[in-house]
């Protein structure tokens, strides 16, 4: 840089030439602006432009070597904050990224680079809700379109309904505007309407390819929906176009568990803690991973870490309770007595403590105080639901009057030849599990996990029922206009679908999901030649076991008593009509008949599925396979008798449960005449 008679003018032009070489030219930049601080030495401006050349080169530690006394010098410079934010980010000091950029937009709310960053690394570290937030603020900030300012502001502040109105409008005039389909796509998911919103995200990327920001959504709905192939592939492009993208490695590690890929999982959680060390959400999620893959200590080390970071931590003090083999201390009691009394608890937070507090003081024999955390976890879970079990009682009372015996025989030979699956159904909490490690024990089957695919193919057949202008409640009517191709299709279709879950060559695979038995009409239709047990246990015992679980999501009946029983009596009555109807085509394991007499349940059970007995599976419990359910760490265990009855010290208070089952108590484990 040549001196002249005006060197203040001749500083901003260098500046200014600086700055425009920086998007195109970066190691010019850097030169130009190290010149400039040998005129003027300190110069904010050249020093910034210094770093954040250095950074656009790959020099990250020198960028942050530069920015980061910056920063100090210029408290109050939100820029400074926010380069030195992303410098910290690449050096893998993920934590010390979000302060800076915390920093950087409490100074300028209306930055909203910063607030995009903000919101890539919140994800990062799986805090979704605080990501969304600053996604909002972003999208507040970048748009000058009042409408979608006022819609952006609705977002930010969780008013759904007139961000949707806002966006509907807007996109009335506009439907190609990627970030208003991509608002659009938000509203649906805080609504859980992730249908909708993947095909408005995939829409907006037909639009604008590029657009890593809905490509992220995009995958997390994907994930949300169970469907993690689709999910991995988008986080694989996004990966692709940044390696060093830091908010898809949380998301990735995600969705690895959801396909059973847990030691991939793992090894990714721990490379995100490596760069967000002080971050409970990432903790958590590692000891989930950990203690599905069977490693209960360090699962135990990891959810004890996530606490030490937030005390008001009530995910990860049921997350220890779940494991349902370990034991509070008197101090963790204590601990978590206090916090139930804390004010500023959150609502999710007081459902998972009062869960924990109950299995706690379960374990210590304070059966009526646990009943009473019970029981408060519950009421404020069913709270937060619109659970209507009339509906529950109506639809499976629909399947018992068109599901006849007629309309099977008049459907004979329809769907897909494949044997291979093996459908486990019931009720939560009775003992499909261990069935599944069971069989999983067997050379010839392999073990997957609760698979979605029937229940979304059954909502999906619904749907499209629905858009031909059927009734609002088609399942199970809709069965009855399937054609004998459609239900090949359909059968060949869950197999491929299920094919990437599996990890053998095993002829048979397990499909567990116990919901699945409100849908054996599709089963029976789309796969006749599938194998289908039937888990179950005394309706008091699991009723009483499924109230005491807090479900990560679905399973609304289950927080409330009376709901229960009827949803219980209501499974009972489909089931003993289905064994009416095809007798002999479901076959029931009774649970405590398994604890007795296993060996020959466990015959029964094989030759039911045409394999040979071996005797791996009455070894179950050395089978190292991971176990995602509640009953993952008891299933690593031989049976033991002492849980059958543990039920009834909890008998003074369940008059609500009793009632709703009715004649099923004293039938069981024969149903009652319906």
């Amino acid at each position: 840089m040549s001196s002249g008679s005006d060197p203040v003018g001749s500083v901003e032009l260098a500046l200014t030439h600086t700055t425009r070489l920086l998007a195109t030219q970066p190691a010019l930049a850097a030169e130009q602006a190290a010149e400039i601080l040998k005129v003027v030495p300190g110069q904010p401006l050249a020093t910034l432009l210094l770093g954040v050349a250095r950074r656009a080169c790959g020099d990250f530690a020198a960028a942050a070597n530069i920015l980061g006394p910056l920063a100090a010098a210029q408290p109050n410079w939100a820029a400074a904050h926010y380069e030195h934010g992303l410098a910290l980010a690449d050096l893998g000091q993920g934590d010390a990224a979000i302060e800076e950029l915390r920093r950087a937009v409490a100074l300028n709310p209306a930055f909203a680079e910063a607030w995009l960053a903000l919101a890539g690394h919140l994800s990062a570290v799986g805090d979704e809700a605080g990501a969304d937030a600053a996604w909002a603020q972003h999208l507040k900030c970048s748009t000058r379109d009042p409408r979608l300012i006022k819609a952006a502001a609705a977002l930010a502040s969780n008013q759904i309904p007139q961000a949707e109105a806002l966006l509907r409008e807007h996109l009335k005039e506009r439907p190609t505007d990627v970030a208003a389909i991509r608002m659009f796509a938000e509203v649906a998911a805080r609504v859980e309407r992730y249908g909708d919103s993947e095909k408005l995200l995939r829409r907006c990327l037909e639009l604008a390819p590029g657009f890593a920001a809905a490509r992220r959504n995009l995958a997390t709905v994907l994930h949300r929906q169970y469907k993690d192939v689709a999910a991995l592939e988008e986080v694989g492009r996004l990966l692709e176009a940044d390696p060093r993208d830091h908010t898809c490695r949380n998301l990735k590690a995600a969705i690895l568990g959801g396909l059973g890929r847990y030691q991939e999982a793992i090894e990714l959680y721990a490379a995100v803690l490596a760069d967000y060390p002080h971050h409970e959400k990432v903790w958590l999620n590692y000891g989930h991973a950990l203690k599905t893959a069977g490693r209960q200590e360090e699962g135990i080390t990891a959810y004890r870490r996530s606490i030490a970071l937030a005390p008001r931590n009530g995910a990860a003090y049921w997350s220890l309770a779940n494991l349902k083999t370990f034991r509070f201390t008197p101090a963790d009691l204590a601990a978590m007595r206090a916090l139930a009394g804390d004010a500023a608890l959150g609502a999710d937070e007081r459902v998972q403590l009062h869960f924990a507090l109950g299995k706690a003081l379960e374990d210590a024999a304070s059966y009526e105080e646990s009943f009473r955390y019970y029981l408060e976890a519950n009421r404020l879970r069913h709270a937060s639901t619109a659970y209507d079990a009339r509906r529950t009682t109506a639809r499976l009372e629909r399947s018992r009057q068109i599901l006849t015996q007629q309309f099977f025989r008049a459907r004979h030979g329809y769907g897909a030849a494949a044997p291979d699956p093996i459908f486990i159904v019931g009720m939560p909490r009775a003992g499909s599990t261990l069935l599944e490690q069971i069989l999983a024990s067997h050379s010839a089957v392999e073990g997957t996990m609760e698979l979605p695919d029937i229940i979304s193919m059954a909502r999906e057949l619904a749907a499209q029922a629905q858009a031909r202008g059927q009734p609002s409640s088609p399942y199970p009517a809709l069965l009855g206009d399937l054609t004998a191709d459609e239900c090949r299709e359909l059968g060949e279709r869950y197999i491929a679908q299920t094919r990437v879950q599996r990890r053998t060559q095993r002829p048979c695979f397990i499909d567990k999901m116990p919901n699945n038995f409100a849908y054996l009409g599709l089963i029976q239709l789309i796969l006749p030649r599938a194998r289908i047990i039937d888990a179950r246990r005394h309706p008091l015992a699991c009723c009483f076991s499924v109230f005491r679980q807090h479900f990560a999501r679905g399973q609304q009946f289950a927080y409330d008593l009376t709901d229960l029983g009827r949803y219980y009596r209501d499974y009972v009555a489909l089931m003993s009509h289905f064994d009416n109807i095809l007798p002999g085509r479901v076959h029931r394991v009774i649970y405590e008949r398994l604890v007795e007499d296993t060996e020959t349940e466990v015959r029964a059970l094989l030759a039911y599925c045409g394999l040979p007995f071996e005797e791996r599976c009455l070894r179950f419990y050395e089978n190292e396979r991971a176990v995602r359910t509640a009953s993952s760490e008891q299933v690593r265990q031989p049976i033991f008798r002492e849980a059958l009855e543990h039920w009834r010290h909890f008998d003074p208070w369940l008059g609500p449960l009793k009632e709703a089952l009715g004649p099923v108590v004293d039938a069981y484990p024969d149903p009652p005449g319906f």
